[in-house]
């Protein structure tokens, strides 16, 4: 930001950041009753290890400290994005694979998909709020939206994945707090950005 930020902004944004930490925690819990419920449903072994989700920014990152608050909201949009096309495509093989045999499982997976999509949302007012453009934000969003459809997975190979899906969304969801946390921090009176100086 070229100038001080004004109280009103400053209120604003503590505001959305207060909403966005209860918005993540929340979602950070249902994430690991699913995850129980999934690995149960799907007869996996909660300690297997899964590689890592094609297209999807992980959540841990180097020099944290370091990133300035536009970084960080843009990162976990990018990552939340991705979370909601993969969402969606796991409940469509969910739905392909069991019909109504475990809706239990459809249900919860559907919820987790409408909390990412309402915390995107939420970033994205966040940014808006930076006066920073929103990737994707030109046109019809839906059609940026996520990575591309990756090639068609057996059965078991779809199972790991979506393990790895619920497993780095809950990760993210840790680190949306801490993102969160700092770019609630006042800025500094010369005007700097918020997020942009601090340290956790």
């Amino acid at each position: 930001m070229a100038a001080a930020e004004s109280p009103s902004a400053a209120l604003r944004r503590r505001d959305l950041c207060s909403r966005g930490i209860r918005l993540a925690g929340k979602m950070r819990a249902d994430v690991v009753d699913l995850l129980d419920a999934y690995v149960e449903q799907q007869g996996l072994d909660a300690s297997v290890s899964v590689a890592a989700v094609e297209g999807v920014p992980l959540a841990a990152v180097e020099r944290w400290d370091e990133q300035t608050g536009t970084q960080r909201l843009l990162e976990n949009l990018a990552a939340y994005r991705a979370f909601r096309a993969l969402l969606a495509q796991m409940l469509e093989e969910q739905r392909e694979q069991l019909g109504e045999a475990d809706a239990g499982l459809g249900r919860a997976l559907a919820a987790v998909l409408l909390q990412v999509s309402a915390f995107a949302y939420h970033l994205e007012e966040l940014l808006r709020l930076e006066s920073r453009g929103i990737p994707g934000d030109e046109g019809d969003e839906e059609e940026e939206d996520g990575p591309p459809p990756p090639p068609r997975l057996s059965l078991f190979e779809q199972k790991l994945r979506g393990l790895g899906v619920l497993r780095e969304l809950a990760q993210w969801a840790v680190r949306s707090v801490r993102d969160l946390r700092q770019l609630a921090k006042p800025s500094p009176a010369t005007g700097t950005a918020p997020g942009l100086a601090e340290s956790p």
